[in-house]
């Protein structure tokens, strides 16, 4: 006689651990309920309607957008609060300069006072996740507490979320806190907190992704790049793309961009009409953990299950896969919307806005129709290019890494680092202009080292000693770029077209890989010869692709003293070896 199967255990008795660390909130916040969330699309499904219910979801087409939802978010909370930001360790020297830091104690104090009571009336949501494969030895897992369903829902997408994320919590008795709640969206009293020593966050007064999706730049940066530096890897903000050229060869690059610096339109490219039989697979857009690999390569997994884009720009020619992928079971952030319903954004070749992303009438004197920094959250297996690779719990070999940015006139289209110690000084004295995914100024020239400004959890200083010692474990490092699409002509006007073409410098990044392309010395680094870079189809002359791999010696020796002078500041913490590539490079100037 059969027997019936046992119940599922409750989410909430599967791990002691997280059912105190709730319970201990809970009395804190005092929620009017407690919702633990099991990761089911029915559970999205009934977060969505409940969302929509209270009107803070709104229907998009569904004859065009099927089950796509807008949510807008306050006008005051739109971008990460980098000033607001902290990572507090016992020691400040810890943060380093390139964080702002408060005392672990009296940061938590001052956040226990801001969260008590702060749920009363709302529900507590209990997400447990796990960044990266749920089977991946390299995967690490979390629990977020907010009080906000489209946190919630962001999470579900973003992250694998769930029963077998908390199973696996239980089976490794660790995970990192954070805590969550809207607050009352006060800009004077909302404050993100990374405690890396003891693997929590705290964030208050935000339900911008950025500040409140605690598994993303709060878990899978700040907090993971300092457990990767205790467990000797790299938890990076770069993108994971695969490229198969023709000769049937699959190379994996791995990428880093400041924000709106072309980093999901590299992602996901689409490979020109004129570079025929090449294919290009999406294994992440934004984040990679990297591990040395037994066999001396670095081996690189993407942590994160979901896109959270910038939507601005995309359309069919900018970026084919994403404007697909996102016109289904997406979640749009402050964008527009047409008479019908449609989600409408700038850079879109058609359509007419009705009302702005604050739900206006439209008025072209008020700005943009969408916010600049307008988001869309989606899962990864939308993307008609996702690599079969990305739940690979091995990830995929890197055979390069990328950095670049925006600069007008300084850095030239490509060119390689001597070395590895080279290449860590390429990425850490990286500049870009700045843009509208964080608070400020947009436009100015600012320090943006591999990217991981605003998010390397710990001391720069120690992080670039991380990274010298985690090459030295390599037997085959990556080779290390730079690329710089953005340059631009006396009038202002961009010199490479940019976008799919850029796999022609791609390109030339793999066959210096496989050893069959030569290179220049550029006295920066390696440059291509200009017969290097497949120019065949394009409307380019000769003279704007020398242009395109100038050096200007003048501007270039400004540059390193820039970069000596930002260097500085990290002190006797800094490492020798970054010292001495500068003094390599000011004398390869100097000649």
């Amino acid at each position: 006689m059969a027997t019936a199967s046992p119940l599922p255990m409750p989410m909430s008795q599967l791990c002691r651990a997280v059912t105190e660390w709730v319970e201990s909130v809970r009395a804190l916040t005092q929620p009017a309920e407690v919702q633990w969330c099991e990761g089911s699309a029915a559970e999205r499904d009934g977060l969505i309607a409940r969302l929509v219910r209270e009107g803070q979801l709104l229907r998009l087409n569904p004859r065009h957008f099927p089950n796509c939802h807008l949510y807008r978010s306050d006008p005051g909370d739109v971008a990460r609060v980098e000033h607001l930001t902290y990572v507090c360790t016992r020691s400040k020297a810890d943060a380093g300069p390139n964080n702002n830091w408060l005392d672990p104690q009296a940061a938590h104090a001052k956040m226990r006072e801001l969260f008590r009571g702060a749920m009363r009336s709302r529900t507590l949501y209990v997400i447990p996740y796990c960044m990266g494969p749920l089977d991946s030895p390299f995967a690490r897992c979390g629990v977020e507490i907010t009080d906000s369903a489209y946190v919630a829902l962001n999470m579900l997408i973003m992250t694998r979320a769930g029963r077998a994320a908390l199973e696996r919590i239980e089976r490794e008795r660790t995970f990192v806190r954070g805590l969550h709640s809207v607050g009352e969206l006060d800009p004077e009293r909302r404050f993100i907190m990374h405690y890396p020593e003891e693997l929590a966050i705290e964030s208050f007064g935000s339900g911008y992704g950025g500040n409140a999706l605690l598994g993303k730049k709060c878990h899978a940066l700040r907090i993971a790049s300092w457990q990767a530096r205790a467990e000797g890897w790299l938890a990076e903000h770069m993108l994971i793309v695969g490229l198969r050229n023709r000769r049937g060869e699959t190379h994996y690059l791995a990428a880093a961009f400041p924000s709106a610096c072309g980093k999901t339109n590299l992602a996901m490219l689409i490979p020109p009409d004129s570079l025929p039989g090449w294919e290009v697979f999406t294994v992440g857009d934004d984040i990679a953990w990297l591990h040395p690999g037994a066999d001396g390569r670095l081996w690189a997994i993407n942590p994160e299950a979901g896109y959270f884009g910038v939507v601005p720009g995309t359309n069919r020619r900018t970026n084919r896969n994403a404007f697909e992928m996102i016109r289904r079971d997406t979640l749009f952030t402050n964008v527009a919307l047409t008479a019908d319903a449609q989600p409408w954004w700038e850079g879109l070749p058609a359509g007419t806005p009705q009302t702005d992303w604050r739900g206006r009438p439209y008025d072209p004197a008020r700005g943009p129709a969408a916010h600049p920094n307008s988001r869309f959250t989606v899962d990864a297996r939308r993307n008609p290019a996702c690599s079969p690779q990305l739940n690979d719990p091995h990830g995929v070999p890197l055979s390069a890494i990328i950095f670049g940015g925006r600069r007008r006139e300084l850095a030239p289209l490509v060119y390689e680092a001597r070395d590895w110690a080279h290449g860590v000084l390429v990425g850490a004295s990286m500049a870009s202009q700045s843009t509208a995914a964080a608070t400020g100024e947009v436009g100015v020239i600012r320090r943006d080292p591999m990217a991981m400004q605003p998010f390397c959890g710990y001391n720069f200083a120690d992080y670039w000693r991380h990274w010298l010692e985690v090459g030295a474990r390599l037997r085959q490092p990556p080779r290390i770029f730079h690329v710089n699409w953005f340059r631009q002509d006396s009038q202002g006007r961009f010199l490479w077209p940019g976008f799919g073409e850029n796999l022609r410098v791609l390109a030339w990044m793999i066959e210096r890989c496989a050893g069959r392309a030569d290179a220049r010395d550029g006295r920066i680094g390696l440059l291509p010869h200009p017969a290097g870079i497949d120019t065949r189809g394009l409307s380019l002359e000769p003279e704007t692709l020398r242009a395109l791999l100038a050096v200007d010696v003048p501007l270039w020796r400004q540059e390193l003293a820039e970069t000596r002078a930002y260097l500085g500041q990290y002190g006797e913490r800094l490492p020798q070896e970054l010292l001495h590539e500068l003094d390599r490079s000011a004398a390869a100037l100097a000649r």
